[in-house]
């Protein structure tokens, strides 16, 4: 099964699914979607396990702090989104599992408080790594612990169409190289924390479940039920789950996406009552959000420094700082071809002498000043070490990457306060949410946007470190784009694309 080129929020059917039913469009479907928020006073809470989730929306919040007011705040009118960060993804299991209760409790809380739903999504990585299992009970138990009643199913949704994502036959895809793959056959099944070997997402759950569910416990709505069957087939099947039971749900493109979410709604209004688990593309149909174009330097430049303080800092840079911590592979050959395309100075970060306590701190400092004295006379380029240091089990070798990625905060911490750059990249999950929310200090911002279809965002810090408030803030996954894509982010944010 092969595929090439992007996909533009579809898996075209030509790349091996055309013997399915063509999809079915809902008219005005995002607007009735919408319409159901407002009548409602729904909102949408996205618990997300790094920051990368809102990669294909525009002006929703996202919230780094675990506190009631801010979550009111962004979530403070019917229909409103926001993007609420854990990085649960760089945590132990039973660490992540306490953070998503309390914010469960919270939001819980907080729609009891409003008199209104507030619909919890569990946002995490479209190939399938992230603490499942942990997550969703603790979601639940949140749920039962202050309403007195769990959830009747999970909608189970690792869609990621711009990024060739999407879920057929049970089976979930990932475009890699051009090529549609079973996702169990890529790398990213091999990950260190959260491999994983099925394909299948009834057999994925099973798996992560730990032997307490089994795949015929799995329901599924099938590409049939959704393109023939419509709102009311999705609403017939999701009535029927209970006891908190998953559901994977198969489809290619938003249209799909579409009708899941109205059957949704209407099963909702029945009374029955869902958590999702799901990656980027099911929460811009769950918010009923129409698509932006990318944005463009010019928006940039109005969206950026001259708005802020930061153009009265003292020692502000025009200048910018990429940082560079993930370590799959596609991450590794867009930096090569970001070097190829120069205006780079390059500093590295040897993770060697950074997990090396004797080594660490005078190390820190060198690769600091090397930033600072950089910036001053061109674009900065920071990235670890490309070998990947793993620990002899899955908890050791996410203790190494929490330890490099403090380390690559107090380096960006050092280069903000001395040289206050005019925009900042950060490519990798963990690395963007650290840099985020520890090295920027960013407590509240808004998506402006996308610098590509689906991907690649951009946030506009609100509250935040004063020489930050308004600097362009790019949030890149590491497992999105292709090998140029780097080298173009760049570009956009110098004005030259």
């Amino acid at each position: 099964m092969a595929a090439s080129g992007s996909t533009g929020g579809t898996i075209p059917a030509a790349h091996g699914f055309a013997d399915l039913p063509p999809p079915r469009i809902e008219p005005g479907a995002r607007q009735r979607i919408r319409a159901s928020h407002a009548k409602h006073g729904r909102r949408i809470a996205v618990v997300d396990d790094d920051p990368t989730g809102s990669q294909n929306m525009h002006g929703v919040a996202v919230v780094t702090v675990l506190e009631d007011t801010e979550f009111a705040s962004a979530l403070d009118a019917p229909g409103s989104c926001a993007f609420l960060l854990t990085n649960s993804r760089s945590m132990p299991e039973p660490e992540a599992a306490t953070l998503n209760a309390a914010i469960g409790r919270r939001l819980h809380h907080l729609a009891a408080r409003l008199g209104a739903p507030v619909e919890i999504v569990s946002r995490s990585d479209s190939t399938l790594r992230g603490h499942l299992r942990a997550e969703v009970g603790a979601l639940t138990e949140a749920r039962r612990e202050v309403t007195g009643r769990g959830y009747d199913g999970v909608l189970v949704v690792p869609a990621y169409f711009d990024a060739g994502r999407c879920t057929a036959g049970d089976v979930h895809w990932a475009r890699v190289g051009g090529e549609l793959l079973p996702v169990g056959e890529t790398e990213y099944a091999r990950d260190a924390t959260f491999g994983y070997s099925a394909s299948n997402l009834c057999e994925w759950v099973a798996e992560k479940s730990a032997g307490t569910v089994r795949p015929a416990d799995v329901h599924s709505l099938s590409i049939e039920d959704i393109r023939l069957g419509g709102p009311a087939r999705v609403a017939e099947v999701l009535t029927a789950v209970s006891d908190g039971a998953f559901v994977v749900v198969n489809c290619l493109e938003d249209a799909d996406l579409d009708v899941v979410v109205l059957g949704l709604l209407d099963a909702e209004a029945a009374g029955r009552s869902f958590l999702h688990r799901t990656a980027p593309s099911f929460v811009r149909a769950l918010t009923g959000l129409d698509p932006q174009p990318p944005l463009t330097s010019a928006q940039l430049r109005d969206a950026g420094r001259k708005a802020g303080p930061n153009a009265t800092h003292p020692t502000a840079t025009s200048h910018g700082l990429v940082v560079v911590g993930s370590h799959v592979g596609l991450t590794s050959r867009q930096v090569a071809a970001a070097r190829g395309r120069g205006g780079f100075k390059e500093v590295d970060l040897d993770v060697t002498a950074v997990i090396d306590p004797t080594r660490r701190d005078g190390h820190v400092a060198t690769v600091t000043a090397r930033v600072v004295t950089a910036l001053q006379n061109a674009d900065v380029l920071l990235a670890t070490s490309r070998t990947l240091s793993r620990g002899h089990d899955a908890l050791s070798s996410l203790d190494i990457a929490r330890t490099v990625s403090a380390a690559v905060v107090d380096v960006v911490r050092g280069a903000r306060a001395a040289a206050a750059p005019a925009w900042y990249v950060a490519k990798g999950g963990i690395t963007s949410h650290d840099v985020a929310v520890r090295a920027l200090e960013i407590r509240r911002a808004e998506v402006a946007g996308q610098l590509f279809d689906g991907m690649v965002s951009v946030w506009r810090p609100l509250r935040a470190a004063p020489e930050v408030i308004e600097v362009p803030y790019v949030v890149f996954a590491g497992n999105v784009g292709d090998e140029n894509t780097l080298a173009e982010v760049v570009d956009t944010l110098r004005g030259s694309r």
